[in-house]
């Protein structure tokens, strides 16, 4: 069994002039994903991989989700192919996990994590907020062979 939490970035800035990639968070944005962290804690698996893209405003969102609630910043691997906005791209890199891998924990953008979720999960989201939070577990034992799964927890910010 396997099972993948994702975790759209949190709000970024717009206003300063740099290139997408670099953008960083705003002050309500760390706000929320803080607030995420704590209240996901509880549904955390007890061995998990963690993985973010490489784009500023995930990367922080990745390292502040992890200080919050005190997970080892060093667990972060940062993968440059998770900047991606496209779910196809996504999900090409979830299915290259390694087997030995059964619970994964992923920080990247949208579109990408809402059409996934909706293709993988069982519930329709019209769209996963920024530091929206979604849990799916499937049956499969092998991250290639993963289909349809199970929708077990999602928490947005405007519900904290």
């Amino acid at each position: 069994m396997k099972s993948i939490i994702l975790i759209r970035h949190a709000k970024s800035n717009w206003n300063k002039p740099v290139i997408d990639k670099e953008r960083i968070l705003t002050d309500k944005g760390i706000e929320n994903i803080k607030k995420i962290a704590i209240k996901t804690k509880k549904y955390l698996p007890e061995n998990f991989t963690i993985i973010s893209s490489t784009a500023n405003r995930a990367s922080q969102t990745a390292l502040l989700f992890c200080n919050q609630i005190l997970i080892d910043e060093n667990k972060i691997e940062f993968k440059d192919n998770l900047y991606t906005f496209d779910e196809n791209q996504l999900e090409k890199e979830i299915k290259k996990c390694d087997n030995n891998i059964e619970n994964l924990i992923l920080f990247g953008h949208n579109e990408a994590i809402t059409n996934f979720v909706n293709k993988f999960g069982d519930k329709y989201i019209i769209n996963v907020p920024t530091a929206g939070f979604v849990y799916l577990q499937f049956e499969q034992n092998s991250w290639k062979d993963i289909n349809k799964g199970k929708t077990i927890q999602t928490i947005f910010p405007k519900e904290i």
